[in-house]
């Protein structure tokens, strides 16, 4: 019997079962849970939708022991707030791009946060998403049951297959249950304030304080036309911001620090906890660019030396607005308008390295390469890989290159 066109799963023997079902037919899935990032990736058509978002809930959590494990359609959000009410934290900082779709906040599911791998700001401090992940149970295109990685960081088996999954968009299996590391919240955060500084000069401070033992666990450059989106900032000049988090005692301590190392490079002023957070949830999450209809968004990621440059870059020759996050590394550019103009982004991106992303893109725009094109022996591995997983290419195909 042929499986409906939404199939809706709430265990892992249903997955299983759709997923073999799916397979025997060539029948292409597109898989979803949250839907909050259901616009990310190439567009393209599949025959069945297959809905994990009742395969919900936790079914590990040891606060002691910095070790959760959850269900993929579990609501990101829930185990936020789990985690808040025991002072601890995804320390990668997972970002939400509800908004930025026009969508509500905190709609996402654990699931689409491993499956995307995007972290926020923290990312420079305390690694990604995969760097986090401890285990995984997932479906392959086969439609078997298997689970990698258990409740410690070491994984003796020598195949690290969580870290393969994360950032695979559901491509290579359908994940029924991730298994992360968690952390302490800290005490108190501060954001320490450089105005007025030119790209060259923002990256410099940004090495600079990288290089220090400051511990910075944000590093963020903000053009002035970004500033003023920013009620937190009373400025109307760039501004290079830096977060520091801890006990009080020592966030004090290194902000003095800061403070000093910063002196040569322009006026300096402190942002505060309440404040300070709004400011990097911000940062994180491209809020500058919501409410801007279907402009185009990527994401760059470069050198971070090279990060403030290409930002400005980009302002001066495509019109974009562009601001950098992970001390440089990390570019977020609003287009003028819904063209994406890929090949002028990604050209102006090859002299520094890197990888170009297109986050947010009409239909039509994400026809193209969402993700930057693989060449050579990256191309065929991941077509080897794809093709071990999921060999009649069901499980999202296309979703992020064409053809896998």
């Amino acid at each position: 019997m042929s499986m409906p066109e939404l199939a809706r799963i709430t265990d892992e023997t249903e997955l299983a079962e759709a997923v073999s079902a799916a397979a025997a037919e060539a029948a292409t899935l597109e898989i979803v849970a949250g839907g909050s990032k259901r616009a990310l990736g190439r567009a393209g058509q599949t025959a069945r939708t297959l809905d994990v978002s009742g395969l919900s809930g936790l079914t590990l959590y040891e606060p002691e022991e910095l070790v959760l494990s959850a269900k993929a359609g579990t609501p990101l959000a829930d185990i936020e707030d789990l985690l808040a009410r025991h002072q601890q934290m995804l320390a990668f900082e997972p970002v939400d791009l509800g908004p930025l779709y026009g969508g509500p906040s905190g709609a996402g599911s654990v699931g689409g946060m491993f499956a995307c791998n995007l972290s926020g700001p923290r990312r420079l401090s305390h690694g990604a998403v995969r760097d986090h992940a401890l285990g995984a149970r997932a479906v392959s295109g086969r439609g078997e049951l298997f689970k990698s990685g258990g409740r410690v960081v070491k994984n003796v088996t020598g195949y690290d297959l969580p870290r393969l999954l994360a950032g695979s968009f559901g491509t290579l299996a359908v994940l029924s249950e991730i298994t992360l590391k968690v952390l302490p919240r800290p005490a108190m955060q501060e954001t320490l304030l450089v105005f007025g500084l030119g790209p060259d000069a923002a990256a410099r401070a940004m090495s600079a304080a990288m290089g220090s033992s400051c511990e910075v666990s944000g590093a963020a450059a903000l053009p002035a036309s970004i500033v003023r989106r920013c009620p937190e900032i009373p400025a109307e000049v760039s501004v290079v911001a830096f977060r520091l988090e801890g006990f009080e005692p020592s966030v004090r301590a290194r902000r003095a620090m800061l403070i000093t190392a910063m002196s040569s490079f322009g006026a300096v002023e402190v942002l505060e906890a309440d404040a300070s957070a709004a400011l990097w949830d911000m940062v994180r999450n491209a809020l500058p660019f919501a409410g801007t209809g279907m402009r185009a968004v990527w994401r760059l990621s470069t050198s971070p030396m090279a990060g403030p440059v290409l930002a400005e870059a980009m302002m001066r020759a495509l019109d974009a607005e562009a601001y950098c996050d992970w001390a440089g590394g990390l570019v977020w550019a609003l287009m003028p308008a819904e063209a994406a103009e890929p090949d002028a982004v990604r050209e102006m991106l090859r002299p520094h390295g890197g990888h170009a992303t297109l986050i947010r893109g009409t239909p039509a725009e994400r026809a193209g390469a969402v993700f930057q094109p693989l060449e050579g022996a990256l191309d065929a591995l991941t077509r080897r890989v794809k093709a071990g997983f999921d060999p009649l290419a069901i499980l999202n195909p296309g979703r992020m290159h064409a053809g896998m």
